[in-house]
């Protein structure tokens, strides 16, 4: 058991500080095997490599008529049109010089055909059929052209989308080894939190914090299990930590970790396993607390709702993305021209709930809520993502600026 080892003195670089948390990261959960049609946004916990070529038989790109490019010559060819083959059958039957098939997208090629025409290319007469010119390979999809057996395709670590669903799908696989979800349980600090539908007395206010950050960890795929409000009383904090450590692979709390007097929070911690208090060079979202109990990670953010919003998805969500198994947990940030102006530098980076609007000229440009108060959760709602404006930088419109949209934080 350690008492926090931080001075406390200045403040700390955020990229510096997700750094620290992700020495921290424990390993990933547990493997479960699952059924692709509930692998959805589920991490991937094994290598995948193709059992089949894909596409398994060359086949139509197009609707139209399977030939011999030999057959045709600078002004086409007249040829007999020997069958048709729909998606699902197949040909035995060998195409014979001077014939064609009727064939549709998808569908096998006959044996001794080599390309394809468009039915839009072709003039029928009957059992005639007049093409022009094609050459070997025309509208064809050869077998293996998207993958071979043993390819590899998918790595562990990765997020599935519908689209690696669909390409699991391709290649026959019904099920899939995925790692199970991280258990994370959420607390509130605060004896005046109360909860929606309550009536208010002075001095309380409705826990926000519960709503955004408990959507905000099942939206990342996570199993949440919402502890509710501990009380601002050492034994209240300490009972109700050591339980949660117990259960669940991650703790996350929101509040009781600024420099205010009440700090049975933290106290608690203390008693009970490891903490760390940072002041992160970032705004909103300075105070942010980290350490562990009986060996399992905790996270303390602020209190403040949009404070508690930012700080979980620039800082906390790198680390919990890679608890859950994911590999890549890095934010790419878009760069984009600003459309205000930054004149007085500020000493901490900003992250500035802002959108992206057109400009009288009809280009996009990041547009910050006039409103950034901590506490303020409409302007996160307005907004499509975060701006970062860099310690004692100055801005003017125009110039280029790092834009972290919400999709690409996982909000």
């Amino acid at each position: 058991m350690n008492g926090c080892g931080c001075s406390g003195a200045g403040l700390r670089p955020v990229d510096e500080a997700i750094a620290a948390l992700m020495d921290f990261v424990p390993p990933p959960p547990p493997v479960v095997r699952v059924d692709l049609e509930q692998a959805l946004g589920r991490v991937l916990a094994e290598d995948i490599r193709s059992p089949l070529d894909l596409p398994l038989w060359d086949n139509s790109a197009m609707d139209g008529y399977a030939l011999r490019a030999a057959d045709t010559g600078a002004d086409g060819a007249r040829l007999r049109v020997a069958g048709c083959i729909a998606a699902g059958q197949s040909s035995q039957v060998e195409l014979q010089p001077g014939e064609t098939m009727r064939i549709f997208t998808g569908a096998p090629l006959p044996p001794g055909a080599d390309c394809v025409v468009a039915q839009e290319d072709c003039q029928a007469d009957g059992q005639w059929l007049q093409v022009p010119r094609v050459d070997k390979g025309n509208h064809v999809r050869p077998r293996g052209e998207e993958v071979c057996v043993g390819d590899p395709l998918l790595a562990p670590g990765r997020k599935l989308r519908a689209q690696e669903l669909g390409l699991l799908a391709s290649v026959g696989f019904d099920s899939v080894a995925v790692f199970r979800r991280l258990r994370v349980c959420l607390l509130s600090s605060g004896d005046e939190l109360r909860e929606p539908g309550e009536s208010l007395a002075p001095g309380q206010i409705y826990n926000a914090n519960r709503f955004s950050l408990g959507a905000l960890l099942r939206s990342w795929g996570m199993e949440v299990h919402d502890y509710g409000v501990l009380a601002d009383t050492l034994a209240a904090s300490r009972d109700a930590l050591s339980l949660a450590a117990s259960e669940w692979d991650v703790l996350v709390t929101s509040g009781g970790v600024s420099v205010g007097d009440r700090d049975c929070l933290k106290q608690a911690i203390r008693e009970l396993g490891e903490l760390h208090l940072w002041k992160l060079n970032m705004q909103p979202g300075k105070p942010l607390a980290f350490g562990s109990i009986s060996g399992k990670p905790w996270i303390g953010l602020p209190g403040n709702p949009a404070a508690a919003l930012v700080t979980a998805l620039v800082v906390a969500r790198p680390f919990l993305w890679r608890a859950q198994g994911r590999d890549a947990v890095e934010a790419l940030p878009a760069t984009l021209p600003a459309g205000f102006d930054w004149p007085a530098p500020n000493s901490r980076r900003q992250y500035l709930r802002s959108r992206v609007e057109l400009d009288a000229r009809g280009f996009a440009c990041i547009t910050p809520h006039p409103q950034q108060g901590s506490a303020m959760l409409r302007t996160a709602s307005w907004a499509d993502g975060l701006a970062i404006v860099e310690a004692g930088r100055t801005l003017r419109a125009g110039e280029p600026l790092p834009f972290l949209s919400f999709s690409e934080l996982g909000a």
